[in-house]
C-alpha cells in the first residue's frame, strides 16, 4: 500500500470518527427536580424533562472530613452529676438575677408611663403630638419590659422550679 493511499484512508475515517463523535457523547439529558439523568428509562419512570439545547457540567461537590462533622449524643463527652448540677444552678441563678433586673425595668417603665398619662414636658405643652409621641415610645417600652421578664420566667420554668 502506497503512503499516499494509507494517508488518504487515514484521513477518511479520522473524518468519520470525528463526524460521529457528537453523537457518540452526546445521550439526552433529563432534569428530575434538582437532578439530572441520562437514563431514559429512570427518567420516564420518574417524569423528568428532557433538556434541549446546551450541555450541562456537573461539579461534585466535597464532602466534609469527619472531624469537621459535629459530634453525635453518643460520643459527646460525658458531665458528672455534681458538675451538671453546678452548671444548672449557676445557670438559674444568672437568669434569676436577669428575672429581678428585667422587673426592675419593668416598674421604672410603668412608673414612667403613668397609665398612659405621663405629666408633660417643656416643649410638650405647646407641641401635642410630641407628648403623643412620647407616650406611644413609654407604652412600648412597657410592652418590651414585659415581654422580657415573661420570657425570663418561661426560660426559668423549662428548667423546672417555680418562680414568682
Amino acid at each position: 500500500m502506497s503512503v499516499q493511499s494509507r494517508f488518504v484512508r487515514c484521513g477518511v475515517s479520522s473524518l468519520v470518527l470525528i463526524a460521529a463523535w457528537p453523537a457518540l457523547a452526546q445521550e439526552p439529558i433529563y432534569r428530575c427536580g434538582n437532578e439530572y439523568t441520562n437514563n431514559a428509562a429512570v427518567a420516564k419512570q420518574r417524569g423528568c424533562t428532557p433538556l434541549q439545547g446546551g450541555n450541562i457540567t456537573i461539579i461534585e461537590g466535597t464532602k466534609p472530613s469527619p472531624a469537621a462533622r459535629p459530634s453525635s449524643p453518643a460520643s459527646a463527652p460525658r458531665v458528672d452529676n455534681a458538675a451538671q448540677r453546678q452548671r444548672d444552678a449557676d445557670a438559674r441563678a444568672t437568669l434569676e438575677a436577669e428575672l429581678r433586673k428585667a422587673e426592675e425595668r419593668l416598674a421604672a417603665a410603668q412608673k414612667a408611663y403613668a397609665n398612659g398619662e405621663p405629666e408633660k414636658q417643656g416643649i410638650e405643652s405647646r407641641n401635642y403630638q410630641r407628648y403623643l409621641d412620647r407616650v406611644a415610645e413609654l407604652k412600648d417600652a412597657v410592652t418590651r419590659a414585659e415581654n422580657d421578664v415573661a420570657g425570663i420566667r418561661r426560660e426559668l420554668q423549662r428548667m423546672g422550679g417555680a418562680t414568682n
